[in-house]
């Protein structure tokens, strides 16, 4: 008797949810059909609008790339220094050992200790962040709560030093003023976001 009630329950319990697991499965569907055609119509966009205004728009975009190889150029020995510090800080343990002072007191405000290296890491490099982002998934799995936070936690976040040491050395900027501090109010904002939100999945 009580087995069966069991089922009887599971099963209700499965057709009340199952409009909103179809719901959010088509929403996903309807997500994935516009992200395929959000790159090229933006592409086209520019490339109708430079031609309303009269612009040679081929010639627009070879200067563009012109100056944008340019950039690359000179910005090539501030990105090797810092991604050589970077894997520095990493192969000597030392983020490892300030991620795991800081997860003794996240956990305590409800973000996992776990992903305080991620979240360090972030600041500074992406693509080491999405190494670690791998390693959460194969430990944790991507649907579960870590990995819901992770993912989300990286889109919304910045990685602060890169993006400041880049582009104020090609803009000439001396005195960055409040861009840390604001950053990492921003940082702080995108982490709290990614908690609730994964809660709300």
């Amino acid at each position: 008797m009580n087995t069966s009630a069991a089922i009887f329950h599971a099963a209700a319990a499965y057709n009340l949810d199952r409009p909103y697991i179809l719901f959010r499965r088509e929403l996903l569907h309807i997500l994935v059909y516009i992200s395929d055609f959000i790159v090229p119509f933006i592409v086209l966009s520019v490339v109708i609008y430079g031609l309303l205004l009269n612009v040679n728009v081929y010639e627009t975009f070879i200067r563009g790339a012109k100056n944008g190889f340019l950039t690359v150029i000179r910005i090539m020995p501030t990105l090797i220094g810092l991604m050589a510090a970077v894997g520095i800080l990493r192969a000597s343990g030392f983020l490892d050992f300030l991620s795991a002072a800081i997860g003794h007191f996240s956990s305590y405000i409800g973000f996992p200790g776990e992903l305080v290296p991620l979240t360090v890491v972030k600041m500074f490099s992406s693509s080491a962040a999405t190494g670690l982002l791998l390693d959460i998934y194969k430990e944790f799995g991507t649907d579960s709560r870590l990995g819901l936070i992770a993912s989300i936690s990286l889109c919304c976040t910045e990685t602060i030093f890169y993006t400041m040491s880049v582009y104020f050395m090609t803009a000439g900027v001396k005195h960055s003023r409040y861009t840390l501090a604001g950053a990492l109010l921003a940082t702080f904002a995108g982490l709290a976001a990614s908690v609730a939100l994964a809660g709300m999945m």
